[in-house]
């Protein structure tokens, strides 16, 4: 009985065997089939990127040399494909897919992309952001430089788009524009400050929180938001120091965000004129 069995086993191990080696076979000889199909081997049918009109009676003696050369090639070409396809799909079969993700997409594309976007607008709040100074070590946070930092009604943050069509205006009242938007430049600061620093990263796994260019602007922005209550005249705690205080400590953490995002120190004159907001048209400071 013993015996028995065990040549059972083996007759079905060599049956399954076998029905495994014709299914490979079948299949390389499909792929084989369709790919002399594809290169009309098996074909009369004329010819489609032949100069000639009329093939359907003509002999392989009456084809150009060239034409005919071309086509062995192609056919060959496929054929070898084709075979090589078959060889591999065992293999191909069982392993693994392996994609690319994006881990290091950032360092390439994120990085320079934010730069034209937010470079001039980030470029610009440091400027006005200099202008205080005088005002702020003077005392006097009535100045004009100071107020305006902070008026949300003072800088234009999106300029109104035309609505024309084709240059020609549709509507009754001849006002085809709509209305700017406006913020204070502290707001669009802290805006643009965020985006550009979370660009600066080396993977896309890591959470905006725990990058250094996001710690250090919200950092500047903790001690800003101390100053801007200072220049509105809400209560303040005496802990808190001076205007002049509070101010000289954000430009210190303001020159450590701008060494993240590879921008000039702010006693670099990097600063002196004024900065266009738009989106540039590339990734050079400008």
């Amino acid at each position: 009985k013993i015996g028995n069995r065990h040549r059972h086993i083996q007759d079905n191990y060599h049956h399954n065997l076998h029905i495994a080696s014709t299914m490979t076979k079948l299949t390389a000889l499909s792929l084989f089939i369709a790919a002399i199909a594809g290169t009309n081997g098996f074909s009369t049918s004329p010819l489609r990127n032949t100069p000639l009109t009329q093939l359907s009676n003509t002999n392989d003696d009456d084809i150009p040399s060239s034409t005919s050369q071309i086509q062995r090639r192609n056919f060959l070409s496929t054929v070898t494909a084709a075979a090589t396809s078959a060889a591999l799909l065992p293999f191909l079969a069982s392993s693994p897919a392996n994609a690319s993700g994006g881990a290091t997409a950032g360092k390439y594309t994120t990085i320079p992309i934010a730069k034209r976007r937010y470079y001039g607008r980030v470029q610009e709040a440091v400027h006005e952001f200099l202008l205080m100074t005088p005002a702020v070590i003077a005392g006097d946070l009535n100045d004009p430089t100071v107020q305006d930092f902070f008026d949300v009604t003072k800088t234009v943050v999106v300029e109104g788009k035309k609505k024309d069509i084709n240059g020609v205006c549709t509507k009754k009242d001849g006002d085809c524009k709509s209305a700017n938007i406006y913020d204070s430049r502290y707001n669009d600061m802290k805006t643009t400050m965020y985006l550009l620093g979370n660009a600066f990263r080396i993977n896309q796994t890591k959470a905006p929180e725990n990058l250094p260019s996001v710690q250090a602007s919200k950092k500047f922005f903790k001690q800003m938001n101390i100053f801007e209550r200072k220049v509105l005249g809400k209560k303040m705690k005496k802990s808190e120091g001076t205007a002049a205080e509070i101010y000289a400590t954000a430009l210190d953490l303001l020159d450590e965000y701008l060494d993240l995002v590879e921008l000039p120190p702010t006693d670099s004159g990097n600063y002196d004129s004024e900065f266009s907001t738009k989106v540039g048209l590339s990734s050079r400071i400008t």
